[in-house]
């Protein structure tokens, strides 16, 4: 997954378990500040990529990010979530933990944390 896939469906995740809108998410890998937003009404997610100027979008079970033109399939169950990235086919599970998700990038064999501001 690229870096900025793993960002917004950690953003993703997030927002769709917590419920609450995302402001910002900081990348520990990166040691970036990413600005990332999103935010779920009802069962949509309406989601901003600040550093790229794209829109993402989605379901409980699908993010459709317009920059890459791609999906990320997304399967939550309670605090746990995994999908796969059918861009770089790839597949990830997450764990949120308060404001931090913990995303496991099955290609790349690692674990990424990311900080989650929330409003």
């Amino acid at each position: 997954m690229s870096p900025h896939t793993r960002a917004i469906v950690a953003a993703a995740a997030h927002a769709f378990m917590v419920g609450r809108r995302v402001a910002g998410v900081h990348d520990h890998a990166s040691g970036q500040d990413l600005r990332i937003a999103a935010e779920v009404r009802g069962d949509r997610l309406q989601g901003m990529d600040g550093d790229r100027s794209s829109k993402f979008s989605g379901s409980r079970t699908e993010i459709y990010d317009s920059a890459d033109n791609a999906f990320v399939s997304l399967d939550i169950n309670g605090l746990n979530a995994h999908g796969f990235d059918r861009a770089s086919s790839s597949q990830y599970s997450l764990t949120v933990t308060d404001q931090v998700v913990q995303l496991y990038d099955h290609s790349a064999g690692v674990w990424f944390a990311f900080s989650i501001q929330v409003v």
